[in-house]
């Protein structure tokens, strides 16, 4: 269903460091990035398997994943519907999933949080329906993500990844085990009280000798910032060519920086970054680069 591919894995000269690398999952798909191309992978696979036409899921109004599952049904013809949580918006990112075919249902916070009633009480008769849930987090996720290990050819000290769900990042520390490397996975998750992604990480893959989390990059919490946030994406980028978005990727560079200050990553370590895509979320706050 989607083909198999290898994103490149790119030199970074961000200062200290010598020894930084990108994989840039950002360059699979404008719309189906990074990892949520491998998050839709094998779900997609499983819809078709069960013979199931109609993708149903669940996201924000600035959901990058509802964007790539909006773009990945029509790509492959099936209906795509979503829940979005709160009250009724418009903004660049619903935009696009209209324009791939997508239907919107506004659902208030309350009944949001009890997500497979919400898919019961619309598509129960609906034959066709797929429930995905929000972010795409399952067991086929995670095994998506793995793969972003086995295509890699080189071994790191360190990999780094941001986290919202931590699907992706049990998906890498899945990978890391299965071809047991010695090898640190960095978490970073982009939530205010992001302890939490531990225990998700660890339902999918109960050892955890290979994971640390930091938990102080939030920024605030969820597509929080600040001016120093800005400030390093406007920095970074303009340095190294690398365009990163304020919900995801600015936190994680910002750590992998921030914990080098306080010498707890060697700067000539090799340190890889993950860039799991999601740029279409820098839409959502264009007005603090202006």
């Amino acid at each position: 269903m989607f083909e198999t591919l290898n994103s490149p894995v790119q030199k970074v000269n961000f200062a200290p460091f010598s020894n930084l690398w990108v994989k840039r999952d950002d360059l699979i798909d404008p719309y189906i990035s990074g990892n949520k191309w491998r998050k839709l992978k094998y779900i997609l696979a499983d819809a078709s398997s069960k013979g199931k036409t109609h993708l149903v899921t669940f996201g924000g109004a600035f959901s990058n994943h509802l964007v790539a599952t909006a773009a990945a049904a029509a790509r492959i013809n099936l209906q795509s519907t979503a829940f979005v949580r709160g009250e009724e918006v418009k903004n660049e990112m619903l935009m696009l999933c209209r324009l791939f075919g997508m239907r919107l249902i506004f659902a208030d916070r309350e009944s949001y949080r009890n997500k497979p009633a919400l898919f019961r009480q619309y598509f129960a008769h609906d034959l066709s329906a797929f429930f995905i849930d929000e972010g795409g987090a399952s067991e086929e996720a995670t095994l998506g993500c793995a793969e972003i290990i086995t295509e890699l050819t080189s071994q790191y000290d360190h990999i780094f990844c941001a986290a919202g769900t931590g699907t992706t990042a049990a998906g890498l520390l899945k990978g890391i085990q299965q071809n047991d490397l010695n090898t640190q996975l960095h978490v970073i998750p982009v939530l205010k009280a992001g302890d939490f992604i531990y225990d998700e990480i660890t339902k999918y893959v109960p050892n955890s000798s290979h994971l640390t989390l930091h938990t102080d990059y939030h920024f605030g919490g969820y597509a929080k910032t600040t001016p120093e946030l800005i400030q390093f994406i406007q920095t970074f980028t303009a340095g190294t060519g690398l365009l990163i978005d304020p919900v995801y990727t600015a936190k994680m560079f910002y750590a992998i920086a921030d914990l080098q200050k306080q010498n707890l990553i060697d700067k000539t370590a090799k340190v890889l970054a993950i860039h799991t895509g999601g740029l279409l979320g820098i839409l959502g706050m264009k007005e603090k680069f202006s």
